[in-house]
């Protein structure tokens, strides 16, 4: 499953997760892409709304590892499992599963994203 754009994509993505620049969220997506960041919850609709959704819940640059492999591509749909840790106190692990659109020019255009903490080791 190699795919240049959504090798980019996911590189691009970290780096604004790390940076928190909003040039470098919003070049993530297409100007009416749909962000929904968990279950039920409204999603952030359009490149203005995404940035700024973002940057209220923000991690701060340096505060986690993220590592993702592709689980399945069709067409313009990427199916990511990743796994984000938090070098912060006290640290925690989640894992992901993002489903993420890509038009033609490798911008986003529906990013879902579901997120698990995993449990403390006993």
């Amino acid at each position: 499953m190699d795919d240049r754009r959504l090798t980019d994509w996911m590189e691009g993505y970290v780096r604004a997760w790390n940076s928190n620049d909003p040039a470098d969220i919003e070049a993530l997506f297409t100007e009416d892409a749909v962000y929904l960041t968990e279950p039920y919850a409204e999603p952030w609709q359009g490149r203005k709304a995404i940035v700024r959704g973002w940057l209220e819940i923000k991690d701060e640059p340096g505060q986690t590892t993220f590592r993702w492999e592709p689980l399945a591509v069709d067409h313009d749909l990427h199916l990511i499992e990743g796994r984000t840790e938090y070098h912060v106190d006290p640290p925690r692990n989640y894992r992901n599963l993002w489903a993420i659109r890509l038009d033609g020019e490798g911008r986003c255009s529906e990013f879902t994203e579901w997120w698990m903490k995993e449990p403390l080791p006993e």
